[in-house]
């Protein structure tokens, strides 16, 4: 389908530019051409500067009791840029700008995406939707193009551009985009990359002198130094083809993702800090009181720490302040009383935090923190109220991540499911006899890795955290009547070969067994590890109700855990999945390399909550028919 894009009339934009031209006095275009700050206002501190020839000023000519004379309009006039073009490629989104000659850019990675500031071109008015998985939307005008990404992007992480000459010419910006993507500015351009971007590398770890701290100054972009100028028009070598190759990865196409990344050297990222005196089995309270009479004493800005993964913000509260915190879908909003603020705003703050604003409200004052990801009662942030370190501020710290899952226990009969009903021994086949025999619906449970094969290794090892999960789907699923099959019970693998060993695996969904599940941990390298957390299930068209497993098997995942929902993915084949003969699913079940997603897999409620989503999904699967040879029976769900 077509993206609807919408295009203002390129000669209304040009007529209101002809007009301004004209009724600008000489001495104005003198100042500007003796200006050259003011000419060209992105030397001096932009991203990835490209330097262009100068531009002549335009000049206005006659008097103003004459008319004008016609004005010839060059440069910023009379080219243009915009109109995109977009492909996928599994899970990369590439897309592909016509460079104009005279045209420069400066390009900026951050939280929401890559943002492209144009000089010596007009920039087409467009709004358009999704160009790709991912890329979210394309907007354009004022000078600017943004391409908005479902994930933060870092100086290497999660894109990747070059520029190169076409068979007609004319030179192109190419942009790849996706979660897997690593590069960032190509080699040919790094001496003349200078960049802003947000959460590019792990910040100062926040110390507790964040949290004890009495008072700060509002926390601003920190401004990058300003390299030497460098050489511009850089060469490139012409890819031989301008579409997305087929393979955009090095990932072998056999192997589940994050099989290829290596440990990390020197271990990985620290762990983000917990709130002190928190206790994670304890739902984070939405509500709370500090001690004392209330003043309506005006509150001093948040503080804000930064750990890599995780941001902690400080409200510093006066006795009698009463706060309620109210979780919803853009963030969090911090609603105060006995106290007064002055309204303010502070705008890209980090990746987990992208704004907060301070508004004053009768009898109090509320803050809104808008956060790159939906916050729930129990997932997306912590808050602790903490006693003052010194005076008589107490602080209420919060912590924000969209990796933060709900490591609450579960309750006893919360790990009890319902029954499940025998099936006919003859499934399938006529049956003779007068009365057939029944037994148990079989699953097939597939714990990666194991022996000599750690699988990802980082916060947890893969092989030893998925097997773990594995025993405590199998302990449901048997309590509630089914038959369940393990690839392997131990560490050991099943065959020393890998491809072996894989399908022997995808053996075990044979006929005769009705679902077949891969349980895996994820992992990215360094570089991009703080762009991968959260649950993702993997399906191959092997069978024609591989799709509806994988759906339910997230759903109940995340409805359990809170994880962050990284969604269905089918883009690669895998031999664990197309060798099976029956509806198959592979899940992710978080990432070992994340400094918060690696505590969720440390931590046995979460996998408890793990466990309990895959068996759910199973279930659900088993008893409404999205099984090979059709639904179980009719117990209830």
């Amino acid at each position: 389908m077509k993206q609807k894009i919408i295009l203002f009339s390129s000669a209304l934009l040009l007529g209101v530019a002809g007009a301004g031209l004209a009724q600008t006095g000489p001495a104005q275009m003198n100042s500007a051409q003796t200006n050259p700050a003011q000419a060209n206002p992105a030397q001096g501190g932009d991203p990835f500067l490209r330097g262009v020839p100068a531009q002549a000023a335009p000049v206005g000519v006659g008097t103003l009791n004459a008319a004008p004379a016609p004005i010839n309009l060059t440069g910023v006039q009379n080219a243009a840029f915009g109109m995109p073009r977009s492909s996928q490629s599994g899970s990369v989104t590439r897309v592909v700008f016509d460079l104009p000659t005279g045209v420069s850019y400066t390009l900026t990675p951050t939280f929401t995406g890559l943002r492209l500031d144009i000089q010596g071109a007009r920039v087409i008015p467009t709004v358009s939707g999704k160009l790709g998985d991912s890329v979210n939307e394309y907007r354009a005008g004022g000078g600017q193009a943004t391409l908005v990404t479902p994930y933060p992007l870092s100086l290497t992480g999660g894109w990747k551009a070059a520029e190169t000459t076409i068979g007609t010419g004319g030179r192109v910006l190419v942009l790849d985009f996706g979660a897997s993507v690593t590069g960032g500015a190509s080699a040919e351009l790094s001496g003349q990359v200078r960049t802003v971007a947000q959460g590019t590398a792990p910040q100062t770890a926040v110390t507790q002198a964040t949290v004890n701290q009495a008072t700060v100054t509002p926390k601003s972009v920190p401004t990058p130094m300003t390299p030497a100028p460098v050489a511009v028009s850089p060469t490139l070598n012409p890819p031989a083809v301008l579409s997305v190759p087929r393979a955009v990865t090095t990932r072998p196409a056999t192997t589940p993702p994050g099989d290829d990344v290596a440990p990390t050297p020197g271990g990985p990222l620290p762990p983000a800090p917990a709130l002190p005196g928190a206790n994670s089995e304890t739902p984070s309270a939405l509500s709370g009181q500090v001690a004392g009479t209330a003043r309506g004493i005006l509150l001093n800005p948040p503080r804000i720490g930064k750990n890599p993964g995780q941001t902690r913000v400080v409200l510093d509260l006066p006795p009698g302040t009463t706060y309620r915190i109210v979780p919803g879908g853009i963030g969090l909003r911090v609603e105060l009383s006995g106290v007064s603020v002055i309204p303010m705003v502070a705008q890209n703050i980090s990746p987990e935090l992208r704004s907060w604003r301070a508004e004053t409200t009768p009898g109090g004052a509320t803050f809104t923190l808008l956060t790159a990801s939906p916050t729930t009662a129990r997932s997306g942030w912590r808050a602790q109220l903490l006693p003052p370190a010194s005076g008589d501020l107490s602080r209420l710290a919060i912590d924000l991540s969209p990796a933060l899952a709900d490591l609450t226990p579960l309750l006893p009969q919360q790990k009890l499911l319902a029954a499940v009903p025998a099936i006919p021994a003859a499934r399938g086949t006529a049956i003779l006899a007068l009365s057939a025999s029944y037994v148990r619906p079989r699953v097939v449970l597939d714990p990666g890795h194991g022996g000599r094969d750690p699988g990802a290794v980082g916060a947890v090892v893969e092989k030893e955290i998925v097997l773990d999960v594995a025993l405590r789907v199998a302990a449901l699923l048997r309590a509630a009547g089914i038959d369940v099959a393990l690839t392997r019970d131990s560490d050991r693998a099943l065959d020393p070969v890998k491809n072996t060993d894989l399908n022997l695996r995808a053996k075990a969904g044979t006929p005769g067994t009705q679902l077949f599940v891969s349980i895996h941990a994820n992992a990215m390298d360094a570089r991009s590890a703080l762009l991968g957390y959260g649950i993702e299930t993997w399906w191959n068209p092997n069978h024609p109700l591989s799709s509806s497993l994988a759906a339910l098997l997230q759903t109940n995942m995340i409805n359990e855990t809170g994880a962050f929902s990284r969604g269905l993915k089918n883009s690669q084949s895998l031999a664990v999945l197309r060798g099976s003969r029956i509806p198959a699913a592979l899940i992710e079940i978080g990432y070992t390399s994340h400094p918060v997603d690696g505590l969720n897999l440390q931590d046995t409620n979460y996998r408890d909550r793990v466990a309990l989503g895959i068996a759910l999904g199973i279930r659900e699967a088993l008893v409404s028919g999205i099984v090979d040879g059709g639904a179980v029976g009719g117990a209830g769900k």
